[in-house]
């Protein structure tokens, strides 16, 4: 689950991690006041408009601006921001539409760094990264220069050492052109500290601060916020609905969520409806092994109903891109006719227009097949994953 930026900066401040003061905006209107507050409350008459999308390279796209001219023209700004289509490299060509806007204090920048913690699942810690590429996306520093990123992993048991927040101050001269070093690198190692408490807490899955600044006044500075929730631990978080901004979301992904199915939009043209994420994500696998490509992660649980497998069917060809569709059930706890009386009231309901392959293996098998088979459909049967694969794939490719 991705948060805004502001929302972001919101739970860094409850952790006492330093951020500029600013005021999100929902309007022309609320831009113009909430530029005017801190230009009072701060005395400094710059102001920057942030666009709050889920992605990154706003600024870039033209998603950022540094207002000079007062309130009324921060108010123009937001006007040209709010509705438009925000194209960044992680929105892909059709862009992002701007709904929201964080107005915020302008501060004298000295250095740009980026410093940012994930799940390193190779080694099962949280890795922290950190660079003196502060705004360049860690990506590109990682391909073209990766000397240039520092990391550190905290021990789960012991947690962060204040010799490694000291490490990656030193390895990024963090004190260098400061007016005060020593209260520079205390600082960084301070926010570091505190940013790793708040990962583990707020169970993130992904946090960045891109860029980290240090002021000429020689302060550290959270300039920016990017923060992902692990969604495995919605259940502590009754929080997390309120952060949730669902525009920003895959409105099928939502419509499966709600339906208490796990889904994932992806860009190829065989659509996949799987029991277990293990068997799901091998079942991409072998499509791809034939030459094909899944449309879609979709785990339907063990434990489904004959109306989930419904909906997730339906949930399927929402995608015009679809091509064909590959069943695939192994059959535990999931009974392989709920599977199949699903499949045919779904087939029934929209009308099946694209090869659909069946698998079934399991519990109730043989009168899963039953059903398919007296269905009137035109089913494919598979003998396996394999065979499956291979037949949804020749349909599909028009063979």
């Amino acid at each position: 689950m991705k948060i805004h930026e502001y929302q972001g900066k919101q739970i860094f401040a409850k952790y006492g991690i330093p951020v500029p003061k600013g005021y999100p905006a929902f309007s022309t209107e609320e831009a113009e006041a909430a530029a005017k507050r801190l230009i009072d409350e701060t005395g400094v008459p710059v102001v920057v408009v942030k666009a709050q999308i889920h992605a990154g390279g706003r600024g870039k796209g033209g998603g950022v601006k540094v207002v000079k001219d007062g309130p009324k023209k921060a108010r123009e700004t937001a006007d040209s921001l709010l509705g438009m289509q925000l194209v960044t490299h992680q929105t892909g060509p059709a862009g992002q539409k701007v709904r929201r806007l964080y107005i915020e204090q302008g501060l004298d920048i000295a250095r740009e760094l980026y410093l940012g913690m994930v799940v390193d699942r190779e080694k099962k810690r949280i890795a922290i990264m950190a660079s003196t590429e502060g705004g360049v996306e860690i990506e590109k520093v990682a391909a073209e220069t990766p000397e240039k990123i520092l990391t550190e992993h905290i021990d789960p048991a012991l947690g962060l050492g204040g010799w490694q927040a000291r490490k990656l101050a030193f390895g990024l001269e963090i004190g260098k052109g400061s007016p005060k070093p020593k209260e520079t690198v205390k600082q960084f190692s301070d926010i570091v500290a505190k940013l790793g408490r708040l990962f583990e807490k707020e169970d993130c899955s992904l946090l960045e601060v891109n860029p980290l600044i240090v002021t000429k006044a020689g302060d550290v500075i959270a300039l920016d916020s990017k923060i992902n929730f692990d969604s495995n631990a919605e259940g502590r978080h009754p929080e997390w609905n309120e952060l949730e901004d669902k525009d920003e979301e895959d409105a099928v992904e939502l419509e499966a969520k709600e339906a208490g199915l796990s889904y994932i939009n992806l860009d190829g043209d065989i659509g996949c409806l799987v029991n277990g994420a293990g068997l799901a994500m091998s079942t991409m696998d072998i499509i791809k092994h034939f030459g094909g490509e899944p449309a879609n992660f979709l785990d339907v649980g063990g434990g489904a109903t004959k109306e989930q497998v419904t909906k997730a069917f339906k949930i399927i060809l929402h995608s015009d891109e679809v091509k064909g569709i590959f069943v695939n059930i192994f059959g535990g706890i999931m009974k392989c006719d709920v599977i199949a009386e699903g499949v045919v009231a779904a087939a029934k309901e929209i009308g099946l227009s694209v090869p659909c392959v069946v698998r079934l293996e399991g519990t109730n098998v043989d009168l899963g097949k039953k059903i398919l088979s007296e269905s009137g459909l035109k089913i494919v049967p598979a003998g396996t994953m394999a065979d499956g694969a291979q037949k949804i794939v020749q349909l599909t490719r028009g063979a």
